[in-house]
């Protein structure tokens, strides 16, 4: 892995206005001090150096650009692939201060052409494009009428052709480079192994650049992973134990899924919407707009929806179809928590999920190469999904970082028994090996489960199969034990599922385990589901009974705020900054500009009133 560099202060160097960059993100931002490498990655920046950013969503990634922007001289342009992410981004800047604007297919040709002006006039702190946009040339020729003072090119891992989101139009960004070679870039994105960190690195040539690479680990969320029984109910069930007014994102491989999921939500009392390419642009962007503003709302989605969503209090991701590769699967749950508070990352799968996401592989036009990766993405999620080890650490190592058992997935907190699954694994390999060498037969799971336990049926019958040497060897499983059994050879690589119908077929690993050169060591699963099991509680506990109520008071203040603004409740004040209001009750517009979140365009806007609901609080008391 390409090594970060060491740490930095950034005292010395100043914006054109005199001031530091921990002046900016002090009376701009808010906040006291920088966090992990943001000072070093902030200082380089800001004195013209190039920067390769890969840092967990939620750490802060934005105020890399943001404040290397405010300390050079003219318009920082971000490159964003999100449309919905531009606009809550150009909102939450305006709301401390910054001119922020962005230009994409949804303004009309006046409020495009007044954004122009801005630009080309020196008024525009930070300007956001699609890449699209970018590979234009009308677009480029208008950057050259201005000054740029930077590019940051954000969810840089689009850029990758093997990635989960590639975008062709990141290829085009390397030219960035030629045409303005003395403006610095920044990539920066919150999910890349190193194969795609050297990617981004080679593809935006980016070979000079220093590179900063932060932990990703999320230790805010709990990552739990059950078998897939009624899925929905399932869900339910998880969801009513996180809280009825729990914001959520529920996804799911198909439109139907999403639809009847969201039905199914809704008639159990849990407000939900759909959300999918099929629906109309106004109906996707009417939900987003809810999702953003109303709380206690679950959107279920397909991989569509969520990655240009910035709001920070999503307490769960659910996923009740298997995420094709480990790399999506990160950056969907890493949209629940982003404000650091406890959440959950719930993922249901079973035996049908890992002979769709094969039979999709299979049957795709893609070329060998491309398969082999997507099949290479599968198993790796796989493994994540069948280990007995803590969950936390086999997700690190996926992203090359080492980690010790967190003591908050699953796995720790209630480790899966493993027993010898040898001579189970022994008869069903045989089972496979008797109908492909003696008959020319391959079936699916459920048919070589119905000769291992010795089930008549139709089809047994119609095919002699009661007459295999292997039929009923294993009726002292259930058939639900099997087809955990199945799973997991599977995910071992011991067995392989092929085809159209998903047949099963030995690999050549699986000799080993019939010759008996190869034990097999498999989780023990329940036949019961297993127990919901609450978050850890949030800060929000921790506090006094005064202290929740004045929260709460706080509370009721910003979503009418918000309401008034039509912004997000977020872009107002987050839960962070009215807890720690909360917490310390200040009495004068000195006290709560000390409180973390609280810049100088907020307190400006927002003091007077906050120290009211403070003061009417304390009058009335709890």
């Amino acid at each position: 892995m390409i090594e970060s560099v060491p740490p930095a202060t950034v005292e010395a160097m100043t914006s054109p206005t005199g001031g530091t960059a921990l002046d900016i993100l002090r009376s701009v931002f808010g906040y006291d001090e920088f966090r992990g490498d943001q000072a070093a990655i902030v200082d380089h920046v800001a004195r013209g150096g190039d920067a390769v950013v890969l840092m967990p969503t939620g750490g802060g990634k934005s105020l890399c650009y943001q404040i290397p922007t405010l300390m050079r001289e003219g318009t920082g342009v971000v490159v964003s692939p999100l449309i919905a992410l531009m606009h809550d981004q150009v909102q939450a800047l305006h709301a401390v201060g910054v001119r922020a604007a962005y230009l994409n297919s949804t303004q009309t040709l006046d409020e495009r052409r007044e954004v122009e002006r801005a630009y080309v006039s020196g008024e525009l702190d930070i300007l956001y494009v699609a890449p699209e946009r970018l590979s234009v040339e009308s677009t480029r020729s208008l950057l050259d009428r201005g000054t740029i003072a930077l590019f940051a090119i954000d969810e840089a891992h689009c850029v990758s052709q093997w990635g989960h989101d590639f975008r062709p139009d990141y290829l085009a960004l390397s030219e960035l480079a030629e045409r303005w070679p003395d403006v610095p870039r920044i990539a920066l994105t919150a999910t890349a192994t190193e194969a795609t960190h050297r990617e981004i690195t080679e593809r935006l040539s980016l070979g000079r650049a220093e590179h900063f690479v932060a932990s990703f680990d999320r230790p805010n969320i709990q990552y739990r992973i059950v078998p897939k029984r009624s899925v929905r109910d399932q869900l339910v069930e998880f969801i009513r134990a996180e809280g009825a007014d729990s914001a959520g994102i529920v996804y799911a491989l198909s439109r139907k899924t999403v639809e009847r999921t969201a039905e199914h939500l809704t008639q159990h009392g849990i407000p939900a919407l759909p959300y999918h390419a099929g629906l109309d642009a106004a109906t996707r962007a009417a939900t987003q707009s809810r999702f953003l503003r109303e709380e206690g709302l679950v959107v279920v989605a397909t991989i569509a929806f969520g990655m240009g969503i910035d709001k920070p209090d999503v307490r769960f991701v659910a996923h009740i179809d298997l995420p094709k590769s480990v790399e999506g699967y990160y950056q969907e749950t890493g949209r629940a928590g982003r404000d650091g508070e406890p959440s959950v990352a719930w993922l249901a799968y079973g035996l049908q999920d890992v002979v769709q996401q094969r039979r999709m592989i299979d049957d795709s036009d893609a070329d060998i190469a491309h398969k082999r990766r997507a099949a290479a993405h599968l198993d790796a999620m796989l493994a994540l999904c069948e280990t007995v080890q803590c969950r936390r650490v086999n997700l690190l190592r996926y992203f090359g970082q080492t980690s010790e058992p967190c003591g908050n997935c699953d796995t720790c907190l209630e480790p899966p028994a493993v027993v010898d699954g040898t001579v189970a694994a022994q008869k069903l390999l045989s089972t496979v090996v008797r109908l492909d060498r003696e008959r020319g037969q391959r079936f699916g799971a459920g048919h070589l489960i119905d000769i291992l336990r010795g089930k008549q049926t139709p089809r047994t019958t119609q095919h002699g199969h009661d007459a295999l040497s292997t039929w009923g060897i294993g009726a002292d499983l259930s058939e639900q034990a099997w087809r955990g059994i199945v799973r997991q050879l599977l995910a071992q690589g011991l067995l392989a599922s092929r085809g159209e119908y998903g047949v099963l077929g030995i690999t050549q690993a699986s000799g080993d385990v019939l010759r008996g050169e190869r034990t097999v060591q498999l989780r023990q699963e329940s036949e019961r589901t297993p127990r919901v099991r609450k978050t850890k509680s949030s800060a929000l506990s921790e506090l006094d009974p005064a202290s929740v109520e004045l929260f709460e008071r706080l509370r009721s203040w910003r979503a009418e705020q918000a309401r008034e603004q039509g912004v997000p409740a977020y872009v107002v004040f987050s839960d962070a900054t009215l807890r720690g209001i909360a917490t310390s009750k200040p009495n004068t517009s000195a006290e709560l500009s000390g409180v973390s979140g609280v810049g100088a365009a907020k307190l400006e806007r927002f003091g007077a009133a906050v120290l009211e609901v403070v003061r009417d609080h304390a009058v009335r008391g709890a």
